[in-house]
């Protein structure tokens, strides 16, 4: 840690900074800048657990935009949460990474101030990492009702023609049903009653999913999406990065959805309540 710290250090002249464990880890010898971008992320998500200092250098130290809003922005506001960390506590297995155009996003098993999943965004120019977006959920002590983690499940990567057709349908869901609430299309978007939840509360197939909101909504609780910011996709995986309400909180929500033939066939995501602004370190904003 104390490596990372120093070589960011350098790097700036002032402040401070900062994988992709699959059972088959993405080769040093890159044959696109695809991949190569995909191996930065990882790195550099891995050196917050291990203090490499190389991966350091996959950030450009003149431009680093912060959207986590308990950081403050740039690399010398990273660099200070890292060093708020307790002594050798940070662990990082990143299960997921994906590419799309000049965005490169993880999804990730973290202790980092206690076991959290999250979802990483980061925007690159020139091949250097100039931006990042995530968000972090505490991490559920036990399986959802159908015995899935918020981390296990489905990872291999396919249908890359299929892109930007899977992220156009899992756009008009999202729109369709939590934002416009549009539910007699629900039924629409799925083959039959499969589906596969990794949501902590919620139980598989569709119907499991209509059961939960039912229940939510007889408790007065409703989920209401207002606006969706990003959506990105890398063959049949489709990230959505949205605003709005779950009850009374209001929240960002990172949604990952799988796309098999045409319909949703699995969920991952990542709940965070927006702090308010007078609590934010940065002001970039959370999106």
């Amino acid at each position: 840690m104390k490596k990372i710290i120093l070589t960011a250090a350098i790097i700036l002249g002032l402040g401070l900074s900062t994988g992709y464990s699959q059972n088959k880890p993405i080769s040093k010898t890159k044959k696109t800048e695809k991949m190569e971008n995909k191996q930065k992320v990882v790195s550099l998500l891995k050196a917050i657990e291990t203090g490499a200092s190389e991966p350091v250098s996959y950030i450009n130290p003149n431009k680093y935009i912060q959207h986590n809003l308990g950081v403050a922005d740039g690399l010398a506001g990273f660099g200070a949460l890292l060093q708020a960390l307790p002594p050798n506590s940070a662990k990082v297995n990143t299960i997921r990474a994906f590419q799309d155009g000049d965005f490169v996003f993880t999804h990730t098993d973290y202790n980092f101030f206690g076991p959290k999943i999250g979802f990483d965004i980061f925007r690159f120019e020139d091949g250097k990492i100039v931006e990042h977006w995530d968000n972090l959920q505490e991490k559920p002590a036990k399986p959802n009702p159908s015995g899935h983690t918020m981390i296990d499940g489905v990872t291999e990567i396919k249908d890359l023609d299929k892109t930007e057709v899977n992220k156009k349908l899992v756009k008009s869901f999202v729109e369709d049903i939590l934002v416009n609430g549009r539910m007699e299309k629900l039924a629409g978007y799925f083959n039959g009653d499969n589906y596969i939840q990794h949501n902590p509360n919620i139980p598989d197939k569709l119907s499991g999913l209509g059961a939960a909101l039912e229940s939510l909504g007889k408790q007065g609780i409703f989920l209401k999406y207002d606006k969706i910011h990003k959506v990105l996709g890398e063959g049949n995986f489709v990230l959505i990065v949205s605003e709005g309400h779950f009850g009374k909180d209001y929240n960002a929500f990172y949604d990952l959805f799988r796309v098999e033939n045409g319909k949703i066939a699995e969920h991952w995501d990542v709940i965070e309540l927006i702090p308010s602004k007078d609590n934010w370190k940065n002001n970039n904003g959370k999106f």
